[in-house]
């Protein structure tokens, strides 16, 4: 680690850490922040102190999953388990697996053991069309998902086509409109004219015409100004609070995912270093210094 030195002409300024939200004396790497991140898988959470987390009610698991790509191995021995209604957020440095544990809920990768259960039901085996329409688990795509020369009502009538149920799609459509004004009023314009905050509230309520019971949602606030990011959570908060939506997230914006979410992750190579409510891991000082800035 080094001290990091202003350019000539520049006033002297402190760097920043982790993740690059807020400031400290020292700049860490990548690759110090995963080096240093390994040493806090030491002591993994037991499968006991994951059932606390959801009072020892689990709608969705992950049991000894064993998943990747190919041949190679991501995800090791992976377990997780979350409430009716709950949300979760994975944190964790670049190269951890965090998307790979939703790809692997959704059928993208190879699963070599281990299983996946959604209230009751095993899912491991399913492929992504049945995942949604047998189990409910809608997946939202980082980005550039909606498609630009279609128009938002075409979009939106999308999901009822992927479900395999066009006839009520529109019915779908119809009541996302209803509660989403700014859709609304773009209903007949070409997806392509929306701002970045419009596209992400499509995609996610594109998946909503679904009518899933859980949400795979990668990277909400990806490429988003901050008062569109503002804007993306307080809908998730809404379909979770208001709709009882279950809610698996990956976030970059460490801080801000933490801050919704019910429960929070830190992955590390594949494996779970740590798990806790959202609001210990933004106090954890570990989880601060590698992935909050300090």
């Amino acid at each position: 680690m080094s001290e990091k030195k202003p350019n000539k002409g520049q006033k002297s300024r402190k760097g920043v850490s982790g993740y690059g939200i807020g400031g400290v004396d020292v700049v860490m790497s990548v690759d110090q922040v995963a080096k240093e991140a390994a040493s806090m898988s030491d002591a993994a959470p037991s499968s006991d102190a994951l059932g606390k987390l959801v009072e020892n009610n689990p709608y969705l698991t992950i049991n000894d999953l064993r998943a990747g790509y190919g041949k190679m191995e991501i995800l090791h021995d992976f377990n997780l388990q979350i409430g009716k209604g709950q949300s979760l957020c994975l944190i964790g440095p670049n190269g951890a697996g965090k998307s790979t544990v939703l790809h692997s809920i959704f059928g993208f990768t190879n699963i070599f053991s281990g299983s996946i259960v959604v209230d009751g039901l095993d899912v491991t085996s399913l492929t992504p069309s049945q995942k949604l329409s047998k189990a409910g688990i809608a997946y939202i795509l980082q980005d550039k998902s909606v498609f630009p020369q279609m128009t938002v009502e075409e979009n939106l009538l999308m999901g009822g086509f992927l479900k395999g149920r066009p006839a009520e799609a529109k019915q779908a459509a119809d009541m996302v409109f209803d509660k989403y004004k700014r859709l609304a009023d773009r209903r007949d314009k070409p997806a392509g004219v929306l701002s970045g905050g419009e596209r992400r509230l499509l995609e996610i309520s594109r998946a909503l015409v679904m009518q899933p019971e859980v949400l795979l949602v990668d990277e909400p606030s990806i490429g988003l100004e901050p008062r569109f990011i503002d804007m993306v959570f307080e809908i998730l908060e809404d379909l979770q609070k208001k709709d009882g939506k279950t809610i698996i997230m990956v976030e970059q914006n460490a801080k801000k995912g933490l801050a919704f979410a019910d429960i929070g992750y830190v992955l590390v190579s594949g494996e779970t270093a740590i798990a806790d409510t959202g609001d210990n891991l933004l106090k954890n000082p570990d989880v601060g210094r590698l992935f909050l800035g300090g």
